[in-house]
């Protein structure tokens, strides 16, 4: 969630004259994150989030949106996009995408405690149950990730002469190990797919909402859960903290418990996870995206954890 595209507030007074919110009082940037251009947008009537997507075509967005407000409508706490007077939530702005969705209160947690854990594992099983409804709907289901294991392997060659001997022995050995790696017959249906701490927003110990479902897809529930976990429950140097695993673990099995295959599965999706994020962290410091407010994230650390995962 960065600035790459900028939106003066003249600009945004008169995209916003199709819409019943109010009248512009605010426009801010929001520096943290980093695929999208957002922005605060307060109004006399509430505070909104306006997304302008710098990858994204405006055909691939109604998933997304249909996703939110499916998911608002029972009961996940995530962001409601706004429809303007015509019934349209997705407009385009400065010639990107745009959509406006609303605010949702708390913030992000940069130290999570056991307590925060086990309610990120029990919303993000409510939200995996939630979805199976969703996913039965004429083609969701068919919004396959665009991060799987095919762009794991193209983006591997991107940075791979980037990177050191060392590193490229890692990355070649993982990506053995994935081509090997047969998830085919694990449970599936719509995944966050990026559950990082940045993406959940808490009120004290409670969760105030999740957002930026815009890398959301049709894949394997319990990769989404490792996703999770291997940013929640690490430490600085990627070991997990036993304390914030358990309680993120067991608050979801509690809601979803894992079968059979997906307990023999798990060492395997924490390492597909783990490289997913490290390719995509490489990928980003390799070949930067110019914007006025951005932050590249170190693939150091997700190096790190998959290094450990590796091990075991």
């Amino acid at each position: 969630m960065s600035v790459f595209t900028s939106v003066s507030v003249p600009q945004l007074q008169a995209w916003l004259k199709d819409y019943a919110i109010g009248e512009l009082l605010e426009l801010k940037g929001i520096a943290s994150g980093i695929t999208n251009t957002n922005y605060f947008v307060t109004t006399t009537q509430a505070k909104y989030v306006l997304t302008l997507f710098e990858h994204n075509s405006l055909d691939e967005l109604p998933y997304f949106i249909d996703l939110m407000s499916h998911l608002a409508a029972h009961g996940i706490p995530c962001p409601k996009p706004i429809a303007d007077k015509a019934g349209q939530a997705l407009h385009t702005l400065n010639g990107k995408p745009a959509v406006l969705i609303s605010c949702l209160k708390g913030q992000d947690v940069s130290q999570p405690n056991a307590t925060q854990c086990a309610a990120v594992g029990r919303v993000l099983a409510q939200m995996h149950v939630a979805s199976l409804s969703f996913d039965l709907q004429p083609n969701h289901h068919n919004s396959h990730n665009p991060r799987g294991a095919d762009w794991r392997t193209k983006t591997a060659a991107l940075v791979m002469p980037h990177i050191s001997p060392a590193e490229q022995q890692l990355l070649s050995d993982t990506l053995s190990f994935q081509a090997a790696c047969d998830l085919s017959a694990l449970p599936s249906g719509v995944i966050h797919a990026d559950l990082f701490r940045d993406n959940v927003l808490f009120d004290g110990d409670e969760i105030g909402g999740l957002i930026d479902f815009y890398y959301a897809c049709h894949d394997v529930l319990a990769y989404d859960l490792a996703i999770a976990v291997n940013d929640w429950c690490v430490e600085s140097g990627g070991r997990f903290d036993e304390a914030r695993l358990n309680a993120m673990l067991g608050a979801y099995h509690t809601v979803r418990p894992f079968n059979t295959a997906e307990q023999a599965a798990w060492p395997s999706l924490l390492r597909m996870a783990a490289l997913r994020f490290w390719l995509s962290r490489l990928h980003d410091k390799t070949f930067p995206q110019a914007g006025e407010l951005t932050h590249a994230k170190d693939p150091d650390h997700f190096q790190r954890i998959l290094t450990l995962r590796t091990l075991g």
